[in-house]
């Protein structure tokens, strides 16, 4: 009697990674022991189960995936890349309030892997950006944000990026653009206005603290289910993270109107 499909890829870690591994075509035996660190005697009959199942055939010592076989592993990467994210720290994407994200990057979360979660802010960082996110910013020829705050030396940070080169496009609350219109802050202004820099409103409501990328990393705050904010964050350097980070950017930009006076 044949057992449940998912059973049979899933219940083995072997039998899962030997899918993965031959998405890239056929593979030798050998190829196959030394990709997995095992032996023929341990891996033959984790083979004859896949090869029970339709989900790959052999020739010789030559195996690969038959025609359901690369549709199941297709499928298998994305899913295993979600289930991956979330397993690493459930307790924050559990509680995590992520409808701000639209569908089809919330699909594509995996895609921020791997990535750093930072639980406990210094004191000193509870009222301006990390050192990392500054380092790399300062490194870059950009800086986008989607925010409902601005960080109190946010006036000097504007300023070292004008010094630098880098140009700051923002995208904030009607409820932030308030506060700097009425705000005595006239150097921020002034900075804002500035051909080297993008102002932009998003009349909807926010439902996110902020994100942000640059050329080398992205950065993003959220809410919790209470719509509380407790001071956690996610960075990423990496590449497909980046990708992520400017599609979700563009999504809100698209919904955007330019602030042409403050």
């Amino acid at each position: 009697m044949k057992k449940p499909l998912l059973e049979v890829i899933f219940a083995s870690e072997k039998r899962k990674k030997v899918l993965l591994l031959l998405r890239d075509g056929a593979q030798e035996m050998e190829v196959l022991l030394k990709s997995l660190d095992t032996t023929r005697q341990a891996l033959l009959p984790q083979l004859k189960t896949l090869e029970r199942h339709y989900l790959i055939t052999h020739y010789d010592d030559s195996y690969e995936l038959t025609a359901i076989g690369k549709l199941v592993a297709d499928k298998m990467e994305p899913l295993l890349g979600t289930l991956g994210i979330f397993d690493e720290d459930i307790e924050y994407w559990g509680t995590r309030d992520l409808d701000f994200i639209p569908p089809q990057l919330h699909a594509r979360l995996r895609e921020l892997e791997p990535y750093t979660l930072v639980t406990a802010v210094p004191t000193a960082e509870l009222c301006e950006p990390s050192k990392h996110a500054l380092e790399n910013a300062r490194r870059s020829t950009f800086q986008v944000s989607v925010t409902t705050f601005l960080f109190p030396n946010f006036t000097s940070i504007l300023e070292d990026f004008k010094d630098h080169g880098i140009s700051m496009w923002l995208v904030i609350s009607e409820e932030l653009l308030t506060k700097i219109k009425e705000g005595q802050n006239e150097s921020l202004k002034l900075l804002l206005r500035s051909e080297h820099n993008k102002l932009y409103l998003y009349p909807e409501r926010m439902g996110f603290v902020s994100f942000g990328h640059n050329d080398f990393s992205f950065m993003m705050r959220i809410y919790d289910k209470t719509g509380t904010y407790d001071h956690k964050y996610l960075s990423s350097d990496n590449p497909s993270a980046l990708i992520w980070a400017k599609e979700l950017f563009e999504h809100y930009l698209r919904e955007s109107i330019p602030v042409t006076e403050i």
